[in-house]
């Protein structure tokens, strides 16, 4: 058995038993047999079978292995809907909203696999939190320069650079001038609460 089978049987409790038929119809959907996906996943057959069976429960590694092999979301691999959303969200309705010293204003709609914001990061805030994460992210310099460290490159971006990377890379941004950065950012997270709950602190402090 794979290291990655490893994983809790499914009880009658448990909330996880319900994405059991989500998981095959969205492997049908992809056009994958069984075999395909646990082979692509990770996973023995036998496993992926006892997942889509109910008779096991899903880890958040399967849970993200499977949502990109099958091309879709967390959210709908769980059977989480969304109401509907304007496509369009106007500069007048981006609140904006503090955490930490950054600023950060909506730049799409909630509830997205994707996730858009325009971000305002003061000099000298935040610039010591390594950050690792399910996920990929793009951001775009606006204004001023960034200090961006991946891994153990050290990156400085000015207005037009972009920069697009695996969030499992550690990371780590901050404004390199005391007039502060702002950036266009698009990032892929989790949008299901019980991932949250798995996913525990993303932050750590260098040493």
């Amino acid at each position: 058995m794979n290291a990655s089978d490893a994983g809790p049987p499914a009880g009658p409790g448990d909330e996880l038993t319900a994405v059991a038929p989500q998981l095959r119809a969205l492997r049908r959907r992809a056009g994958l047999t069984l075999e395909a996906a646990a082979r692509a996943a990770g996973l023995s057959p036998a496993h992926l079978s006892r997942l889509e069976t109910g008779r096991r429960q899903p880890s958040l590694p399967m849970l993200l292995a499977l949502a990109r092999i099958y091309g879709t979301t967390v959210s709908e691999l769980l059977g989480e809907t969304v109401a509907d959303r304007d496509a369009i969200v106007r500069a007048g309705d981006m609140e904006p909203t503090r955490a930490g010293g950054w600023t950060y204003f909506q730049a799409g709609a909630p509830g997205r696999a994707m996730h858009a914001l325009r971000v305002r990061v003061p000099y000298g805030s935040q610039g010591d939190i390594v950050r690792v994460h399910p996920g990929e992210e793009w951001l775009y310099v606006l204004r001023g320069r960034l200090r961006l460290r991946l891994g153990d490159t050290a990156h400085l971006l000015g207005p037009g650079d972009s920069a697009h990377f695996d969030s499992l890379t550690p990371h780590r941004l901050a404004a390199e001038d005391h007039d502060g950065v702002e950036l266009l950012f698009v990032h892929t997270l989790l949008q299901s609460p019980t991932a949250t709950l798995c996913l525990g602190p993303l932050t750590r402090e260098l040493p």
